[in-house]
């Protein structure tokens, strides 16, 4: 609460750019990390910190735990889980800008099913546009088992939106976290455990990913709760649709992944169809709820 009282004075939509920043950042930090324990490897090894960092600073509410609870938590944790091992799979393959921003369609492709303007879905639409632009299928080198995975990571960051509200509306912030991130571990262990196991586990790999999970899932996912208080979803939401360009910004200074002139043009596409596709979308509830989950962090 101490924290709260402090971040009243900083503006919200800075707290949500700062959390974009530091997902695209923990996952162009996680590549070193890759190359030694694979992609579901390092996103297990974040999990597993994420859970004793976020358990250092809120202990679960198993007591206020309801049997009507359980199925969203389930849900919520596997996509989480997952969200970031298919991501980093991608990562692994393609440019990060270019992982992202076909990341993107998922939840942009879900908001746009949920609404009842059946226009909306041209959106979608013209962000897949965008999508054929930053992949370059002509030159015919395009990664498919990339894109695939980053596809993957796009349908369960759109399931990601759907569960969080639901456990948003149940559990505080943290709390939440605290609860769904170690489902995550879980879920991940069968693919994760194996790959760090069988990886190359050097000296440096595990403070590595201990530090990259400080900055996600806790440092990220704590900035997005803080802004989505202050925040309409719809804001958040059009702020969001900034991230692919936030991926290649990182991609080009901590990667090096210089993007061409087609695909900083499928870049903008992307974002101006999540920008438009977000006008309306306010939700409109009259629940009381002690706080939303962050209802689009990454990674």
């Amino acid at each position: 609460m101490n924290g709260e009282r402090g971040a009243r004075g900083i503006p919200p939509w800075s707290m949500a750019v700062a959390a974009m920043l530091a997902v695209q950042l923990s996952n162009a930090l996680s590549v070193p990390v890759i190359e030694q324990v694979g992609a579901a490897g390092t996103a297990w090894l974040r999990m597993c910190f994420g859970v004793v960092f976020l358990w250092m600073i809120a202990r679960p509410a198993i007591r206020s735990l309801r049997r009507r609870d359980i199925p969203a938590l389930l849900v919520l944790g596997v996509v989480t889980g997952f969200m970031t091992t298919f991501l980093l799979s991608a990562v692994e393959r393609i440019p990060l800008g270019t992982a992202v921003a076909i990341e993107f369609l998922g939840p942009l492709t879900v908001a746009g099913l949920m609404s009842k303007r059946r226009r909306a879905l041209v959106w979608p639409l013209l962000a897949f546009v965008g999508v054929v632009l930053l992949t370059e299928p002509w030159h015919g080198d395009i990664d498919l088992v990339g894109v695939g995975f980053a596809l993957a990571a796009g349908a369960c960051w759109g399931l990601y939106n759907v569960f969080t509200q639901h456990v948003g509306d149940r559990f505080s912030g943290i709390s939440g976290l605290s609860l769904t991130i170690p489902i995550a571990a879980l879920a991940t262990l069968p693919i994760g455990l194996p790959q760090v196991i069988g990886g190359d586990l050097t000296w440096w790999v595990l403070p590595a990913a201990a530090g990259i999970a400080l900055i996600t899932p806790v440092l990220a996912f704590a900035l997005e709760m803080l802004a989505l208080r202050r925040m309409t979803h719809t804001a958040f939401g059009t702020l969001l649709s900034i991230e692919p360009a936030f991926g290649t910004l990182i991609g080009l200074l901590v990667l090096a992944q210089t993007p061409t002139l087609f695909q900083l043009l499928g870049i903008a596409i992307v974002i101006v169809a999540g920008c438009v596709a977000q006008r309306g979308g306010t939700r409109t509830t009259d629940a009381v709820t002690t706080t939303d989950l962050p209802a689009a962090a990454k990674g």
